[in-house]
């Protein structure tokens, strides 16, 4: 947690990006982020939502804000506005307007999975985005590929595997996980994904309901991709209902061949647990490549 002094500088520096009069500390911490420290902060303005994290995190919170405009620039779900985003000389911050929750009913799920699958249908000409950012702390490696089975080798999967090798895990991981990039190729097959704008971290702790019941996201790890890989994220680790799925399907039903590629698609984030939270992940990574592997009869 920032001491007192952070906490003011903090306070001047969101004044003067906001324009409105801040208190010299936040009014309580908050849930909304596994990395930042968050805070519900009293403006002139009224309140805001506040992320903040070290100097050097000041890259991550630029790029986070940067996917917050870009999907709320698609007009297809409610994202935080982004108020401000800067830094002082000990910390940075990411200011975003406060949204009071209320209950999350089925016609909210409802409303979310055919609002995610409009979201989806916002395309690009190839898969990445114009910069890196993160998934979670680790750096998510963005650069423009037109192909989807060579982007997801070599900006998901390897530099994932490569920073499990540098933990540790390469004994468990690195041989199989080897082979199962290069048997990418057959596991996809015939696959050809548009490149849809993604929320790309969408598990059940980045959304919630407004007070008016419709669903807003937050705190994204955006790129164009595969559209099957925000909805199999939904279903690693829970949160959505069977209305967010059946409307999704309705609005946009997902190919053939998309539970296989589910479990593809979930190695990343397993992964990626594995590198920031410790060894059961990685166990689970390890299952789920040798799963994959006797698919493609390796």
């Amino acid at each position: 947690m920032p001491v007192r002094n952070e906490f003011r500088n903090v306070a001047d520096a969101l004044s003067a990006a906001i324009g409105a009069s801040c208190d010299e500390r936040p009014a309580s911490a908050v849930g909304g982020g596994s990395i930042s420290a968050c805070y519900r902060w009293e403006s002139a303005d009224g309140p805001l939502f506040v992320k903040i994290g070290t100097r050097n995190e000041s890259s991550m919170l630029e790029a986070e804000a940067e996917g917050l405009r870009a999907l709320g620039a698609a007009g297809a779900i409610r994202v935080p506005r982004v108020l401000a985003v800067g830094s002082t000389d000990s910390a940075s911050f990411l200011a975003l307007e406060w949204i009071d929750s209320g209950p999350a009913t089925a016609a909210t799920e409802s409303h979310l999975g055919e609002q995610l699958a409009t979201l989806h249908r916002v395309t690009a000409d190839a898969f990445g985005w114009h910069r890196d950012n993160t998934i979670g702390r680790t750096p998510q490696a963005n650069g423009w590929m037109s192909d989807w089975t060579e982007f997801y080798a070599a900006r998901r999967l390897r530099p994932q595997l490569e920073l499990a090798i540098r933990n540790g895990y390469g004994s468990l991981l690195e041989a199989p996980c080897e082979r199962l990039i290069e048997r990418l190729p057959a596991l996809l097959g015939e696959h050809r994904p548009v490149p849809s704008l993604l929320h790309g971290d969408l598990w059940g702790g980045n959304w919630f309901a407004d007070r008016s019941g419709m669903p807003v996201v937050f705190d994204p790890a955006t790129y164009y991709g595969d559209r099957e890989t925000d909805i199999a994220m939904t279903q690693l680790f829970g949160g959505f209902g069977r209305e967010f799925y059946a409307a999704y399907r309705a609005s946009w039903p997902l190919p053939p061949g998309h539970e296989v590629r589910r479990a593809l698609y979930d190695l990343y984030h397993l992964l990626n647990h594995a590198n920031l939270f410790g060894g059961g992940y990685a166990r689970r990574a390890a299952d789920t490549i040798r799963r994959l592997l006797a698919e493609t009869g390796a």
